[in-house]
């Protein structure tokens, strides 16, 4: 399950919540859809955007006493997997663990974590090196191995 979102607080009388989400896939937020969280499932009746969140109602959250039962809840939701052959997205969970391999061959470490940057986000390697993910070229996920085409000077430290 990857996570979508979090629940902040109660909005309203009617059950309500605000959530801000983690992901620009909006279909997890259409009516019908289900979120999880870590003890129960929901499913959304209605939500509109909210400034930079979304004010969500979902089934069987009735009052503004059920919507406070749900603050600081993380929302999940399983991975969208109806995505064209050709064209397959990189999901951060995916990254961990895969080894980094460059344009010569050599192995550059494995990713620990994906940090957030505004000009693209960074592979964090077990080396202490950081790159972009713009220079990954391809990878095998199942393998576990992500190419990339850095270039000279990268990894010089």
């Amino acid at each position: 399950m990857l996570e979508v979102g979090r629940i902040t607080r109660a909005h309203g009388l009617v059950g309500d919540v605000v959530v801000q989400l983690v992901t620009t896939e909006l279909i997890r937020v259409a009516p019908g859809s289900v979120l999880a969280t870590d003890d129960r499932s929901l499913v959304v009746r209605s939500a509109r955007p909210h400034r930079q969140h979304w004010v969500i109602h979902f089934d069987d959250v009735d009052s503004r006493e059920r919507a406070d039962e749900l603050r600081g809840a993380t929302l999940y939701a399983e991975p969208i997997t109806d995505e064209p052959d050709d064209a397959p997205d990189l999901w951060v969970h995916e990254l961990i663990g895969a080894e980094v391999i460059d344009a010569d061959g050599i192995s550059r470490g494995r990713v620990q974590a994906v940090q957030d940057n505004p000009a693209s986000d960074l592979l964090v390697l077990d080396s202490g090196a950081l790159v972009p993910l713009t220079f990954v070229v391809g990878w095998e996920i199942r393998g576990q191995r992500l190419h990339i085409d850095s270039p000279a000077g990268l990894f010089d430290l």
